[in-house]
């Protein structure tokens, strides 16, 4: 997946809070991969697989909203993976986002449970606090 350009708030199926997350979870995906940004429609070396975006997603959702995360998510509609794949794919429908031949709605589903991935899983790092 990469980045075309932005959405629209009035066509959203999910919060509108949930697209922009989507889009700067994939830079993030990006950059924690050092994937470069698409430089045209072409560039496949960008490429981010539904897991890999999918574990982005998580891992920024944990930096920027810890425990709350879940909640969050939940309050834009956002209740598992699937979710996560369905915006993706309505932004690719839009021409907001692109995929290749390899990418299918199926690769976002049931990649990790909610509860234990941004719950029971969580890491408090109190080593600089003490």
């Amino acid at each position: 997946m990469s980045a075309l350009g932005q959405t629209t708030a009035s066509r959203n199926k999910y919060h509108a809070d949930a697209y922009r997350f989507v889009f700067e979870a994939l830079h993030h995906t990006q950059q924690k991969l050092k994937r470069p940004a698409a430089s045209d429609l072409d560039d496949d070396r960008a490429h981010i697989t539904g897991p890999e975006l999918l574990y982005g997603i998580r891992d920024l959702a944990l930096e920027r909203y810890g425990l709350l995360a879940k909640d969050v998510f939940a309050h834009w509609g956002v209740k598992g993976t699937g979710d996560f794949g369905r915006i993706v794919f309505e932004l690719i429908e839009r021409g907001e986002m692109r995929k290749t031949e390899r990418d299918q709605l199926s690769d976002f589903l049931d990649v990790y449970d909610f509860d234990d991935a941004l719950d029971r899983d969580y890491k408090i790092d109190v080593s600089q606090t003490l």
